[in-house]
């Protein structure tokens, strides 16, 4: 008898198991030549090149959503491809920060708007130069737990051009999605939690804005000049090339390695309003980091008079 509950036991935990190697939702990564894997140094389907791109046009679940101006989207885009403006998945204007994530039903409803369904493949890309724009919706699909499932294209429409691929002014017919968001609200992080985190050197607090406002030189638009104290500076610009493709990993690593940002560090990245700090969020999880973003960024953390605001240690990379 005891041998047979036993055997039971075993075989339901196997089922478990297999049932849980079967989730939509575990990571698997695809390659640019199609190839899969359920780890990677780098999760290279996070990032799909023209050449995969052109190869999966006509792929039944292939959601392609251009980012950038709407007149260059009419002006010509990737077959297919669908629109979406930021202020499409942001909390309306005066009604909460500026790009700040709105109610879960309300991203529901816009993303099945597009044509989002459980089992799209989504393919994000930047119109002109808009590549923290694109980052930004990357980071709102992750936030609903779609990040696995959803790349962006390297190089964006301008590589696309180049290469000769081509464009149209045609609108896609789209048919309505059905999607059941997964939130992951440990992707999101706020001022109570970074404040609470300033000394937890597991925690690599990222601040993605040019060195200007990093050092404090230029406020900006924000009330306070600096950066959060103990907050290194990796510019998001920093992490791209000429052409506004991703660095390398082997590039991406070494920036992050000279922030002093350890393999196994929580980093926390934020910006002016949340958008520039997306790149380094995209790339963190591009190398294999679960990184979280502090949404309200310095626009909320300088407005906080009681949190402090720093301008040494500019010209250090990282903390002590």
């Amino acid at each position: 008898m005891r041998k047979a509950i036993l055997f039971f036991t075993l075989l339901s935990m196997g089922m478990i198991r297999g049932f849980a190697q079967c989730d939509p939702a575990t990571p698997v990564t695809m390659n640019n030549e199609g190839g899969s894997s359920r780890e990677s140094s780098d999760r290279s389907s996070l990032l799909v090149s023209t050449t995969w791109l052109a190869d999966h046009l006509k792929d039944p679940s292939l959601v392609l959503i251009q980012i950038g101006p709407k007149e260059g989207y009419e002006a010509g885009h990737i077959a297919g491809a669908r629109f979406l403006s930021l202020m499409d998945i942001s909390t309306p204007s005066g009604k909460g920060l500026t790009l700040e994530l709105p109610k879960v039903d309300e991203l529901k409803s816009t993303l099945e708007g597009l044509g989002i369904s459980n089992n799209s493949r989504i393919v994000l890309y930047y119109g002109t130069d808009w590549v923290s724009p694109t980052t930004r919706v990357f980071f709102t699909l992750d936030y609903l737990g779609l990040g696995d499932r959803t790349s962006i294209l390297d190089g964006g429409l301008p590589v696309w051009r180049a290469e000769g691929h081509p464009v149209t002014k045609e609108l896609p017919k789209v048919q309505q999605g059905s999607l059941t968001p997964h939130p992951r609200p440990s992707v999101v992080v706020d001022a109570a939690w970074v404040s609470s985190n300033l000394n937890n050197h597991s925690v690599a607090i990222i601040d993605a804005r040019a060195p200007e406002y990093y050092s404090g030189t230029s406020a900006g638009k924000i009330r306070r000049a600096g950066h959060i104290p103990g907050a290194m500076n990796v510019p998001y610009s920093s992490l791209l090339d000429d052409s506004n493709k991703l660095k390398t990993p082997d590039e991406l690593r070494a920036a992050f390695l000279a922030a002093n940002i350890k393999p196994d560090s929580h980093i926390v990245s934020y910006c002016h309003i949340g958008q520039q700090a997306t790149v380094v969020y995209f790339v963190a999880r591009y190398l294999g980091y679960e990184p979280s973003l502090y949404d309200g960024s310095f626009e909320d953390w300088s407005a906080r008079t009681e949190l402090p605001v720093t301008t040494a240690g500019s010209g250090e990379s990282g903390r002590k």
